[in-house]
């Protein structure tokens, strides 16, 4: 044990630089850091056994498992309290040049990389030197914003860098009936803990290595995905894995059970596998096979014990409701949708992007403007701003849903938007290959505007959002980079733009079923004041588990995909405050 502790202490002040660097260098570094992490959090196991400060072995893991969990999804939502803890505009103001410097800079390092590693022959002089010029003055400007920062604003380091928050700090943010649950599955076993206002648990998970639990949540997956099922017909549904669901619930949430007495909201930072599925769709039961879509409705689903959020990291919590707890949007609501799309309407919210781009790394308007009409996303939109009181001029549709729109727009006034349109996933493309919203695209695509809002471009986006609703396919998907954990495309994109917390999904989502959820979802929200996200979310979800007149929306592939990352508190519905 005092070897292991040596060890992860050496690495753990790293780590914590580490997590503050978007290069590839970084995040290589935090990989390679991760299976001493690992071991240290098993041996604090053993000694949990053989040891009677428990208390203090629980303490010290739950910080371990922090530093093993680092991903660009946590460090976008530091970067974003960072910016909402700068005391004046022009503090923040440059605060968001000293962000974007730097992650300009890990984009040109990455850049450089690529074309230095080319056989000579291929090798571009004037290219490398323009790349190199770049990078010299972007260094220059980081140097100087960073000496700024230590003048002005003394708590950025800490803010974009965190240290590991000890369980007591974290119980301190928590609600009476709130917990939060921490996994770390590492090759040989599981760990969990589960932090609540009275105290800290630690809880062994035997039968939970990474491997085991990422072939059940593969096997129940592949039970969910429409996208698999033959063009997506009802008649080609499978039947949900209820044996493989509920075997997973008794490895990874039943054995914490028992500590959660009282709670009805929890907020699960989520390792491995688990990252890709909603624990939401776990059987608490044994349930027999289902005959039909009506037997889904009496099933045991988790979701009908606790809400559930999501969270990157233990840290984001602490920075979430310490450090940008408020919003200055004046205006409720703004919905962004329907975009001018020549396809036949379509069932479901998702494309391939592969036939998409130019080998420009632009995108192909003609094609993109052949994709599947989505006409419902309009009403969808409509009727949640009716319920916000939102003017007619917050919706951006048809014509107005553009990225030019979205770049002259003053995005910061809106606590809520949502993106209702097709998502797409990053694949195997000529020139890019990142997630992206599709928008109306323009008659002569350009760099700038091609009909596509890809992660990078909703990065540079600048938003004071309580919350952002990705109403499409697949808006949880990692980056498409190599390794790339879960959330590091759409989601770090929106976290970093300046959301607080986000509704996307896992898979691809029917449209129909989607309407129904979301403005389920905002039902929930506006009749009751002071209601959390995660608990307006589960009731849209139970009304549409047990809604009689569509049976089939029982199946959990249509209510299970979404899930609320971040901040799953309340949020301010009337026209002006804070949440």
């Amino acid at each position: 044990l005092a070897r292991s502790r040596g060890a992860a202490r050496a690495l753990a002040l790293r780590a914590a630089d580490s997590a503050a660097e978007e290069s590839r260098g970084a995040q290589q570094e935090r990989r390679v850091f991760r299976p001493v992490f690992e071991r240290h959090a098993a041996i604090l196991a053993d000694a949990i056994d053989r040891d009677g400060n428990v208390a203090a072995l629980t303490a010290e893991g739950f910080e371990t498992a922090q530093l093993a969990h680092s991903s660009t999804a946590a460090a976008a939502v530091s970067r974003m309290a960072a910016r909402f803890a700068a005391q004046g505009d022009a503090l923040a103001t440059a605060v968001r040049v000293l962000q974007d410097a730097k992650g300009r800079r890990g984009y040109l390092d990455r850049r450089l990389v690529a074309a230095v590693s080319r056989p000579p022959e291929a090798r571009d002089a004037d290219t490398e030197a323009r790349i190199r010029t770049e990078l010299g003055a972007l260094e220059a400007e980081v140097a100087d914003l960073e000496a700024r920062m230590a003048r002005e604003f003394p708590e950025y380091a800490e803010l974009t860098a965190p240290k590991p928050a000890t369980a007591a700090a974290v119980r301190s943010l928590l609600a009476a009936d709130e917990a939060l649950l921490v996994y770390l599955l590492a090759g040989d076993a599981g760990h969990l803990w589960v932090v609540r206002p009275g105290g800290a648990t630690y809880i062994p998970l035997p039968g939970a290595d990474g491997e085991t639990v990422a072939d059940s949540v593969a096997a129940i997956r592949a039970t969910l995905d429409p996208a698999g099922f033959g063009g997506g017909r009802l008649e080609d549904f499978p039947a949900f894995a209820v044996g493989e669901s509920h075997r997973l619930y008794q490895g990874v949430f039943q054995p914490a059970v028992a500590a959660l007495g009282g709670v009805n909201h929890v907020y699960v930072v989520p390792d491995g596998a688990l990252q890709s599925l909603p624990l939401a769709v776990l059987l608490s039961a044994p349930a027999d096979p289902p005959a039909d879509f009506q037997a889904y409705r009496d099933m045991p689903w988790l979701i009908r014990d606790y809400a559930m959020t999501t969270l990157p990291s233990v840290s984001a919590l602490r920075a979430l409701r310490r450090f940008a707890a408020t919003t200055r949007g004046t205006e409720p609501f703004a919905g962004i949708g329907d975009p001018i799309l020549r396809g036949h309407p379509g069932g479901d919210r998702g494309v391939s992007l592969a036939s998409l781009f130019t080998s420009r790394g632009v995108a192909d308007a003609d094609a993109v403007r052949q994709l599947p009409a989505l006409p419902d996303t309009a009403d969808e939109l409509t009727t949640i701003a009716r319920k916000f009181g939102a003017a007619d001029s917050a919706l951006f549709l048809r014509e107005r849903a553009t990225e030019s729109a979205m770049r002259a727009a003053d995005l910061t006034r809106y606590r809520v938007l949502s993106f209702a349109t097709h998502g797409l996933v990053a694949g195997d493309l000529r020139g890019l290959a990142e997630p992206a919203l599709v928008l109306t695209p323009p008659d002569s695509a350009a760099p700038d505007d091609d009909g596509l809002l890809t992660a990078s471009e909703v990065a540079q986006l600048r938003l004071d959002a309580d919350w952002v609703i990705l109403s499409a396919c697949n808006t949880a998907a990692g980056s498409g980079e190599p390794g790339a954990e879960g959330l590091s495309g759409l989601a770090r994109a929106f976290f970093y733009a300046g959301s607080k917390a986000l509704l996307i999904s896992h898979w691809a989502v029917a449209s129909a079923s989607t309407v129904e959820l979301v403005t389920g979802t905002f039902d929930a929200l506006t009749a009751q004041a002071g209601i959390r996200r995660s608990v307006a979310l589960q009731a849209a979800i139970l009304a549409m588990v047990e809604r009689p007149s569509a049976p089939y929306f029982s199946h959990p592939t249509f209510w299970a995909p979404f899930v609320v990352v971040g901040e799953g508190g309340a949020v301010a519905t009337g026209t002006a405050g804070t949440s």
